[in-house]
């Protein structure tokens, strides 16, 4: 019997030598205007490459060969049918590049997609082509593996936004990774469910209804993208362990991130500006939010829903109406080994130059939760009674309810944290 070393090292040699015969024996089939890609396609062997020349091709194209390229000349456009999807592929280390593709149907139960990439699709890889017009432009429907890299994806315009699928959408699509992609008028930008080990990077969306959403999404990464005038950036919801860092969301209308029933993240130097609220966390646990920066939202965070165990350390709270957002009676400390963050509202002194002030950081007081949980109160604002409630709890902190207290607010943000904003 072999030993397992031997069998290893006599599978990648069988391997190595397969990708030479492919090579090999690899011919480039070029497809002339008239002429048919699908003909071209059912004689392909594993390693060809089809050439499809400038000027519109017949769509509805399935790709059932392994190791087959189908490469367009500048100007190539393949366009379906508007009946089904443009391009499918149900074989493993498939390359599409340099296409324009267009043209899907517009029923979302049947996934009519642009291209659409089968469980049978393992590593396959969508480069550099213009993907536009379609109901769902990319398909990941179980492969692994798959990259999306430098495409250029705008979706179905013509109908509203709720009708209109993902720009990319994957499913069970472990390892899958989308990058450098200018994305927009879909409905989501990113759309993953029952997934993992993914990674969204790179990527730039303006035009959608969420920039990149997570359902079920586990041990992934979100890293490097812009957001840009979206109604949500980044909606994580049942997905753990995620990390989401260098992001930035931009003028994104309701929130830039959102986290619902998702656990055990790592969000780090993210930057938000000039939403409704900047960061929402809503049953969320166990989470790091760590040197991220937060400016000129209506509200800087809404903590709310029992969220437990979060961490928020070296953050920026800038110019937000309302810096702190949080409705309860339980005493929430924001600091971490002497390590607050820096509220632009907070008229502090630092004695001793240490950069932290010398006084703990109370965001909300009596009366704020009193507004939040009786609005038509503000009419009171002004009042007598309120000035005193006021200035009763600065003298009595022991008056005070509860909530979040920041006991090591920091004197200025981190400048390495200041975000290179995507739009005026």
């Amino acid at each position: 019997m072999l030993s397992r070393t031997l069998l290893g090292s006599l599978i990648t040699i069988s391997v190595l030598l397969g990708a030479g015969d492919l090579r090999a024996c690899a011919e480039t089939i070029p497809v002339a205007i008239g002429d048919s890609v699908a003909g071209a396609l059912s004689h392909a062997r594993p390693g060809d490459t089809i050439l499809v020349a400038a000027g519109e091709h017949v769509g509805d194209l399935a790709i059932v060969v392994p190791h087959v390229t189908l490469q367009g000349e500048p100007g190539a456009v393949i366009r379906g049918s508007g009946n089904g999807t443009t391009i499918t592929v149900e074989a493993a280390d498939v390359t599409l590049n340099g296409l324009t593709v267009t043209g899907s149907g517009l029923t979302l139960i049947d996934k009519n997609s642009g291209i659409f990439l089968g469980r049978d699709a393992d590593r396959a890889v969508i480069e550099d082509n213009r993907i536009l017009d379609n109901l769902i432009s990319v398909y990941l429907d179980g492969p692994h593996d798959v990259t999306v890299r430098h495409n250029v994806i705008d979706g179905l315009k013509r109908l509203r936004v709720a009708e209109r699928g993902p720009a990319v959408s994957l499913w069970n699509t472990p390892g899958s990774k989308i990058l450098d992609n200018d994305i927009r008028n879909g409905r989501d930008g990113v759309f993953s469910v029952t997934s993992k080990h993914n990674t969204v990077s790179g990527n730039t969306f303006r035009n959608l209804r969420f920039a990149v959403h997570f359902m079920y999404t586990n041990d992934s990464e979100v890293a490097d993208n812009i957001s840009i005038g979206n109604d949500a950036g980044y909606v994580m919801m049942y997905s753990d362990r995620l990390k989401l860092a260098h992001n930035v969301s931009d003028h994104d209308r309701d929130h830039g991130l959102l986290f619902n029933y998702a656990n055990e993240a790592m969000i780090e130097r993210n930057a938000v500006r000039r939403s409704d609220k900047c960061l929402f966390i809503y049953n969320a646990n166990k989470n790091s939010f760590i040197d991220n920066w937060f400016e000129g939202c209506e509200i800087g965070v809404h903590f709310t829903a029992g969220s437990e165990r979060n961490v928020l350390s070296g953050n920026a709270f800038v110019a937000n109406r309302t810096q702190v957002m949080y409705v309860g009676t339980k005493i929430i400390d924001w600091s971490v080994k002497g390590r607050g963050n820096y509220y632009s509202d907070n008229p502090a002194f630092d004695l001793n130059g240490d950069g932290i002030a010398d006084k703990p950081y109370r965001p909300n007081n009596l009366m704020d939760q009193v507004i939040w949980r009786a609005p038509s109160a503000k009419l009171l604002l002004n009042s007598p009674a309120v000035q005193v409630v006021r200035w009763a709890q600065t003298q009595f902190p022991a008056l005070h309810p509860g909530g979040v207290i920041d006991t090591a607010p920091l004197m200025a943000p981190d400048p390495s944290s200041l975000p290179h904003w995507s739009a005026p």
